[in-house]
């Protein structure tokens, strides 16, 4: 099973950091029905120093670099995704798509509708370049902006509606759309180190709520070892 992870900087993550991508490779490579191979054309990390996606110092150095593939990029969005994602699934030839995006677009560059526009084309997109493709889509968390900025938080709850609804009226037997449940025990002030992106706690939560859709719906993998241990540990 080929598997392509597509996001933005909480997806990709920044030097030092474990990733959820990390999270999930360690989760599917004790899951059965494996192999699971993590594919895509980028496996960098970003670079705050260089402004670029050139780091390759996660924070676990024997992640290996096959797995480390993805699509995803610091300050992308859905806006940024759609013109790249049928050359990445064609090249790459991706079974499922793991989608994170969303909040960078609506905080920088287009509103509700626009953004689920920009869904649509992706899924199109994706599916011109293998109709069977599945794709499971995380809705935006809301950030700390979301909380001290009333009509953000508003356009982002009015998006994650229309991505449901856009999702559901997308989904085929061919190639189903899966939305994920948005972790329903997220907490900023745990789950985030500046408000927005993932601590290692945040980064277990995300890929168990990828995780645990797909198992549910799908029977793919298992569900997500959601203990204490896993979830708070910093490693």
């Amino acid at each position: 099973m080929r598997m392509m992870l597509v996001g933005d900087s909480m997806t990709i993550g920044s030097a030092g950091e474990h990733t959820w991508r990390h999270r999930m490779w360690q989760h599917l490579g004790r899951a059965p029905g494996g192999p699971y191979h993590f594919v895509g054309p980028r496996t960098g990390l970003y670079d705050h120093l260089a402004d670029a996606p050139v780091s390759n110092a996660y924070a676990d150095p024997s992640f290996p670099e096959d797995a480390r593939r993805h699509l995803a990029g610091w300050g992308e969005g859905w806006l940024h995704m759609a013109p790249l994602i049928r050359e990445a699934v064609a090249v790459h030839r991706a079974d499922v798509l793991l989608v994170s995006l969303g909040l960078i677009d609506l905080g920088f560059y287009t509103d509700a509708d626009e953004t689920v526009a920009n869904v649509r084309r992706f899924v199109a997109e994706a599916r011109a370049a293998d109709p069977l493709i599945r794709i499971v889509a995380l809705p935006v968390i809301p950030n700390v902006r979301a909380r001290t900025d009333p009509p953000f938080g508003a356009t982002c709850e009015r998006f994650n509606a229309a991505l449901a609804e856009a999702f559901a009226a997308l989904t085929t037997p061919a190639s189903p759309l899966l939305l994920a449940s948005r972790p329903a025990d997220w907490v900023i002030e745990r789950d985030t180190y500046d408000g927005t992106h993932p601590s290692p706690s945040g980064e277990h939560r995300l890929a168990a709520a990828f995780a645990d859709a797909m198992h549910r719906a799908w029977r793919l993998g298992a569900p997500y070892r959601t203990d204490s241990m896993a979830l708070t540990a910093p490693a």
